[in-house]
Formats: structure tokens, sequence, C-alpha cells
């Protein structure tokens, strides 16, 4: 066989490891940095440094290609951290349609749901690795501290650290059939400014969270407790509830309701839920976000 035509198959294997493997890569990216827009960066980054490699050496290509994955998002998260420390207003993960993409949203465990990744986002890099492999993945202990470059005690500790955060932040999730039940009777009650049904359907300690980007006017903090909560909702029924319409979709695996004024989409609404109730409302507004999302449902 020639020398170019030895290259040329070379980098067809290449080619058919990189597309085998592409799911997992932007899967771990995009839990580890709650953006499919910098996971897809992380993507085309892996593509750039595996045709470069000296992959004669690399006896597991998927291994190789999720470590460099991994340690690209990790630098990303970094950086995002500062640049998110002046972000307009809360900050909430893009949402990803799950149906468009079923292997997104088919791995172990919750760590795809937009709640998770908002809680995620409060770790520090290395644990939210440590977590997503874990978690998500289902990687042995001594393959997430090979990927890490850390000790498998290491890696241990920095799961369980992710997990006892998550513990602490969060109930245990409703059923997905609970969760829609209360998602209906909370956008009923929403609409229509009922404060008592509101009062009944919130956690003690809910929280709303909308994500303007500085772009839409959202609130630029989060409404805090019960009461607070309540009384926003109502508040703001009136102006924001006449002119919309609703469609019901699913975002990062859970249902969630697209609001648009005629033809704009203007909100993409999740909650999350546990068994005192709705803890988080989510109110994914910037255009940033919101519209690529939109775009990904067709139809």
């Amino acid at each position: 066989m020639r020398a170019d035509e030895s290259d040329a198959s070379s980098l067809e294997r290449a080619t058919r490891d990189f597309i085998a493997a592409r799911p997992r890569l932007f899967g771990i990216a995009y839990r580890m940095l709650g953006s499919a827009a910098e996971a897809e960066d992380v993507v085309q980054e892996v593509w750039l440094r595996w045709q470069k490699a000296d992959r004669a050496d690399i006896v597991e290509p998927a291994a190789y290609l999720s470590t460099v994955a991994t340690r690209l998002a990790i630098n990303v998260a970094q950086s995002a951290r500062v640049r998110r420390e002046s972000y307009v207003g809360p900050w909430l993960p893009e949402p990803v349609d799950t149906t468009a993409d079923p292997q997104l949203g088919a791995e172990r465990g919750g760590a795809v749901e937009l709640a998770v990744l908002f809680l995620l986002e409060r770790l520090n890099p290395m644990e939210r690795a440590a977590y997503v492999l874990r978690e998500a993945f289902d990687y042995p202990h001594r393959q997430v501290a090979a990927i890490l470059g850390t000790s498998d005690a290491n890696a241990r500790q920095l799961v369980s650290r992710a997990r006892k955060h998550l513990a602490a932040e969060r109930g245990e999730p409703v059923s997905a059939v609970d969760h829609r039940r209360l998602l209906e009777a909370f956008l009923t009650a929403a609409r229509t400014g009922d404060l008592p049904a509101l009062e009944e359907l919130l956690a003690a300690d809910v929280v709303s969270y909308s994500d303007g980007g500085g772009v839409r006017g959202a609130s630029k903090i989060p409404v805090l407790g019960r009461p607070r909560v309540s009384r926003y909702l109502v508040a703001f029924a009136p102006r924001f509830w006449p002119p919309a319409s609703i469609r019901w979709v699913e975002a990062n695996a859970r249902p969630a309701v697209l609001v648009s004024h005629g033809e704009t989409p203007v909100a993409l609404l999740s909650v999350d839920a546990s068994a005192q109730g709705i803890d988080r409302i989510m109110w994914m507004m910037n255009p940033a976000k919101l519209l690529p999302y939109v775009a990904s449902l067709g139809g």
C-alpha cells in the first residue's frame, strides 16, 4: 500500500472512531458547561486534535477522545466561570431538545435535567467533571481518575463531594407523571393569577429564576420564598399571559412549556419539583439560548 493510501485509510478509521464517539463527547461537554454552543466548540476542538494526534499508539480511541473532551471542557468551565460573574441577571443552562437527540437524554440518571445542570455550575470544574463521568456515563472510579489525571482516592472524593452538594441543594425529584401534573397545575394558576393555588403548589423555599441575559425584561435577581414568588407571579400575569400562546415541549428530558407572543418565542418555562412542591421555577428568556432551542424543535 502506498503512503498516500495508508494515510487515507488511517484518516477514514480516525473519522469512523470520532463519529462513533461524538454523541458521548457532546454529552460530556454539554453537561459540564450547560451550553450547547460551548459543547459544540469543544467537540470541534477534539476533532482537530484527533486529526493531528499520533493515533498509532492509541489503543482505545473512545477513551482517548473522552479524555481530551473532558479536559478541554474543564478549561472552558474555568474561563466561563469568570465570564458568568459579569452575566446580567441569573444564569440558567441552555436548554436542549432531547426528543431530537434521544441519546443525550438516555444516559444514566437525571444528569441532563436543567435543575441538575444549574446546580452543577456551583461546583468547581473538577468536581463537575467527576460527577458527570460517574453519574451520567457510569465510568468506574479508576477511569474517572485516569481521565482527570488524579488518583482513584481523589476521584472518589470528587464524586462524593459533588453528590453531597446536589443532595443538600435538591430534594428527591418527583416522578415524571407528578412532574407533568405539577407543571400543568402551575401553568393554570400562573396564567389566571390564582394566588391560593400557587401557594398550594410552591415549596416554602421556592426560587424563581429568569434568565434574560440583559436582553429581555426579565427579573435581574432571583425571587425567593413562597409568599414573594406567588405575589410576583400574580403581579405580572395580566401583562404576560393574555397575549401568550403555549406549546408543550420537552427540554432536557423533562416536560416544559414554550411561551410565544404572536410568532415570537419569549420564554421556555420549566420547573424542578420534590415532595415539598415546586422548588425551582426557571424562565429561559435570553434569545441567544432560547432561539436555538426553538429552531431545534422544527414544526
